[in-house]
């Protein structure tokens, strides 16, 4: 849905269009930037051809799910915190092909984000996370959520986790490596990316 205000004297009226998933709503990155700039409250991304793409809140069991995901990991890097920095979902990454992207949660190697400018690591962060995770919900596609990881591999994610509570299934996405699926797993491994870092599914998959 797009708002359109129109403004006479001191009247305001708001005009409601609402887009079918057939029409693509085309913007800039500065466009992109000023639209996310004033609904802080949406996460929005925006694909590699400029494509807007609004994601609504998350329902109850997706949001307990994710917090639960981003508290292992931020714990991870608390006790890690010389080896890079993690983010939550609502932090937006802006990859070398141009796309404004949001995982549900990532991690970038303390030399990379180190590498940034005081600017750069104020706006959209201008690269992609070694690490990220996408949890799927009911509203999402999956097709849709397998092609978002394998556009952060192509941009430089070195290990990415899909994790669908939906059927109890996690792929892994590793750089030059085949997708690995695991059926029901009850924790998964950081590997040589985040050494030491377990995520336990437990609560995820009730």
């Amino acid at each position: 849905m797009v708002q359109y205000h129109n403004i006479t004297g001191t009247s305001r009226e708001s005009l409601y269009i609402e887009l079918p998933d057939a029409i693509a709503l085309q913007v800039t990155a500065e466009q992109f930037e000023a639209l996310a700039a004033a609904n802080r409250d949406l996460r929005l991304e925006r694909t590699s051809k400029g494509e807007l793409i609004v994601n609504p809140p998350t329902g109850g069991e997706s949001g307990k799910r994710n917090f639960n995901i981003t508290g292992q990991l931020a714990r991870w890097c608390e006790d890690h915190e010389d080896w890079g920095e993690g983010f939550d979902s609502s932090t937006g990454f802006r990859l070398a092909n141009g796309a404004n992207r949001s995982p549900d949660a990532s991690w970038v190697s303390g030399e990379r984000w180190q590498a940034l400018t005081p600017q750069q690591r104020k706006g959209f962060v201008p690269l992609c996370p070694d690490f990220v995770i996408e949890l799927r919900s009911e509203s999402d596609s999956l097709p849709v959520l397998v092609a978002k990881m394998q556009e952060y591999l192509a941009n430089g994610a070195r290990l990415g986790w899909l994790i669908d509570p939906l059927n109890r299934r996690v792929e892994i996405y590793r750089q030059g490596q085949e997708v690995e699926a695991l059926e029901n797993p009850t924790e998964l491994s950081g590997e040589d990316v985040l050494p030491g870092f377990v995520l336990s599914l437990r609560r995820v998959w009730i």
